[in-house]
């Protein structure tokens, strides 16, 4: 027979565990009214941003596998650390020479879709069967050198960043870390009555026009909201994803333009980044005037060779000829007028009238060798946050306020940090103030 102690133990153990199991039974009866009560209908079918990725379906990127691949191999590149035991003109060789078989590899692959697309060809695969192998060869090239070539680029480009005084610990911070891959394209989401990015959504590489030109359709059709699909040079994940390219000049301006958005990230600039579209523009255009200026002291300092030929100087008023022929077409004059007229078409309600305008004038542009797709709001959202040249932006002021704020600035640190507080144009425009005034 059981002791009584032990039967009461049991009893006691019997009721501590139904209360623990009622205890979880009432929670999760909880969460159910509350998903009920409070959570979106399901399915919600008349949400806007179900509807888009209903548009979108499984041509998302993924950034989670592309992320954890990037992380391998930079981990792989950072262990390694080869470019600490190479001279700094073998450096640029091999910096160069990978470019070359980019170049290369592009040369191939033009070729090989030149082939297929010319109906007189009765077997391309066997026509271009040659062409293919050396294809497959660069590519594994360039594959075995991507790492050493990207390590050596990042460090090229921190090390005018450590001048900068961008360091801590007296290594350049953040890290520069960037990898060169097929991009996402974005697809772009403005209102129709004005132009504001209120979505974009990045989309797995190699989707033709005839598809990004559905999805666009099937936003106005859907959302009545403009849409656009654009193509990208870089994105702000860490590490950086840079479109492969061949030019050493857009690559280390890339680099630095991303890794302006990685050092801003931890300021209120940065992590305020889609809050607002002023916010966006600034950011962008802040990273778009830190690229050109270290881009370019890196092309100086590392390769010469590639710094571009000064602009020649105006020469006098009186000294220029007269010419009967009409002046050069200038895209952004041309594309900064286009925005001024469709802002004020919109503001005043004529949305039918600002879409054949744009059209239309999409048309000359076309005509005078800019091969643009779409030109409508969503084109305008996204190409107007870079404001520092004058273009897409329009008459917006933050482009002009910031290159002004730079010439106030005694240093590129200086000017980084005197923008990395900003939450509002307000606060921008009152630093330019600011800094008149003193």
């Amino acid at each position: 027979m059981m002791p009584q102690h032990m039967i009461l133990s049991m009893k006691w153990l019997q009721r501590i565990c139904w209360r623990w199991l009622w205890l979880g039974l009432k929670l999760l009866l909880f969460m159910t009214v509350f998903v009920l009560l409070v959570g979106p209908e399901w399915p919600a079918f008349g949400d806007p941003a179900y509807q888009l990725q209903t548009i979108v379906q499984q041509r998302g990127f993924n950034f989670s596998a592309w992320l954890g691949a990037a992380y391998a191999a930079k981990a792989e590149g950072v262990l390694a650390q080869e470019e600490m035991f190479v001279a700094e003109d073998e450096q640029r060789a091999i910096v160069l020479g990978y470019l070359e078989l980019i170049a290369e590899a592009n040369r191939l692959e033009r070729e090989i879709a030149r082939v297929y697309t010319d109906a007189s060809v009765a077997d391309p695969a066997a026509e271009t069967a040659v062409l293919q192998t050396t294809l497959e060869e660069t590519r594994a090239n360039i594959t075995q050198q991507q790492t050493l070539a990207e390590a050596i680029v990042q460090d090229q480009v921190a090390a005018i960043l450590a001048e900068e005084g961008f360091t801590l610990g007296g290594a350049t911070w953040p890290p520069v870390l960037m990898q060169m891959t097929p991009l996402p394209s974005l697809l772009i989401v403005s209102p129709r009555d004005r132009i504001e990015r209120v979505e974009g959504v990045s989309l797995v590489p190699g989707l033709d026009a005839a598809v990004w030109d559905e999805m666009e359709t099937a936003v106005l059709s859907t959302l009545n909201q403009s849409a656009l699909v654009v193509p990208i040079g870089g994105l702000g994940t860490y590490p950086a994803m840079i479109t492969e390219t061949s030019s050493i000049n857009w690559l280390v301006e890339v680099t630095a333009h991303e890794w302006t958005h990685h050092w801003l990230n931890l300021r209120p600039l940065g992590y305020n980044y889609l809050t607002s579209n002023e916010l966006r523009t600034i950011n962008e255009t802040v990273a778009s005037l830190v690229d050109v200026e270290v881009g370019g002291r890196v092309i100086a300092r590392f390769y010469p060779d590639f710094v571009p030929p000064e602009a020649e100087p105006e020469k006098e008023e009186e000294e220029t000829a007269v010419s009967s022929d009409p002046p050069p077409f200038d895209f952004r004059v041309e594309m900064a007028a286009t925005r001024i007229q469709t802002d004020e078409l919109l503001a005043r309600g004529e949305i039918k009238a600002a879409e054949m305008y744009m059209e239309a004038r999409r048309r000359v542009f076309v005509a005078n060798g800019y091969q643009i797709r779409k030109l409508n709001q969503a084109y305008f959202a996204f190409y107007g946050a870079y404001a520092d040249q004058p273009g897409a932006t329009g008459s917006n002021p933050i482009g002009p306020l910031l290159r002004q704020l730079r010439g106030q600035s005694s240093s590129l640190r200086t000017f980084l940090d005197a923008v990395a507080p900003i939450t509002s144009l307000a606060d921008l425009q009152q630093l330019v103030e600011q800094n008149s005034t003193e």
